[in-house]
């Protein structure tokens, strides 16, 4: 827990800095991060945002016909702009989150292909309009307190990675070829040095550093932490769809953002405005936590908590077992 909450912190750090800042020999922090990447725990990976490419993004609900649901699942979790792909009510439902690169790409999924699919039967799409938490390695507000502020300090650590902000930015950032290459090896492996990084954009090291330090600020790309959530105890999944009164959206996904067990929260287009996605250890915990703290949310009007079966992709990553596969390009840069 103590170098999985160090790499959220700080994603790219050498292994030298985290031992250092957790009192552990560099070997040690080396081989137990190998052991969680390997046991599918923990998955380091660049994950572009399609907002500040100047593409919006979307939430799907698929109702499906008896039989179809994991099929329909898995042949949405093999596509690129598809990121988030789960099972849920009681297995007639996929709930899937788009991160198309072009308007064409979107179009492509959501009016085309998805309505024309004979085993969907309903499909409901809803524009995310902002987003209260998310981005750069979810920052799980769940393992807050595993270290100490002077560790946490030591690793550049002090304020969350990601603050509330637009969906889509109003001045998009232009990728060049170079930049694409970049993000593709970045994509396979979020620690990549920046000698393996300059290799595959055709670039010296300094170029590639100086860029990726624009990119990131520019939030054109987030160095993702991803974690298998089952994988730490935290059994009880759900999507929480929310129906909040205009004037308390706002107020209600800050909120949200700042309860340890909500990974994700946004507001969105649709009669539900708020949505959010929480992990707990049990349903009990789950019912606790919806029914206490979600259920006292200044100007909630009505909740739907939907509980997550399986999960299939998770930012961009393929879930077997509640565990994180890596791609094959990933496990030949090993």
């Amino acid at each position: 827990m103590r170098i999985i909450r160090a790499l959220q912190i700080a994603p790219r750090a050498s292994f030298a800095a985290i031992a250092a800042a957790l009192g552990m020999t560099e070997g040690a922090v080396n081989r137990r991060y190998r052991r969680l990447r390997a046991d599918g725990v923990v998955r380091v990976a660049g994950v572009v945002n399609p907002g500040a490419l100047g593409q919006s993004r979307w939430l799907v609900r698929l109702r499906c016909r008896p039989g179809s649901v994991v099929a329909i699942a898995d042949a949405l979790a093999q596509r690129d702009d598809v990121n988030w792909v789960a099972l849920s009510a009681a297995g007639s439902e996929v709930t899937c989150a788009t991160q198309s690169r072009t308007r064409e790409q979107r179009e492509d999924l959501l009016g085309q292909r998805l309505p024309r699919t004979a085993s969907v039967i309903d499909v409901n799409a809803f524009a995310m309009l902002r987003q209260f938490l998310g981005g750069r390695g979810h920052y799980w507000s769940a393992l807050r307190g595993t270290l100490s502020q002077e560790e946490e300090a030591a690793l550049g650590g002090g304020r969350p990675p990601f603050t509330e902000s637009p969906v889509v930015a109003r001045e998009p950032v232009r990728l060049g070829p170079e930049d694409e290459r970049m993000l593709d090896a970045l994509a396979a492996d979020g620690r990549a040095s920046l000698v393996d990084l300059a290799t595959a954009a055709g670039l010296t090291p300094g170029r590639v550093s100086r860029r990726l330090d624009v990119l990131l600020r520019q939030r054109a790309v987030h160095v993702d932490v991803e974690i298998a959530p089952a994988a730490l105890g935290y059994h009880a999944r759900a999507i929480l769809w929310l129906r909040v009164h205009p004037s308390a959206v706002k107020s209600a996904g800050r909120a949200l953002a700042e309860e340890p067990e909500v990974a994700f929260a946004a507001a969105t287009s649709g009669p539900w405005n708020l949505y959010a996605v929480a992990h707990c250890r049990d349903l009990d915990e789950l019912f606790e936590f919806t029914s206490e703290r979600v259920g006292s949310l200044a100007g909630l009007q009505s909740m739907e908590v939907s509980p997550v079966l399986r999960y299939v992709k998770q930012a961009g990553t393929r879930l077997f077992d509640d565990r994180l596969v890596e791609p094959p390009t990933a496990r030949a840069r090993r």
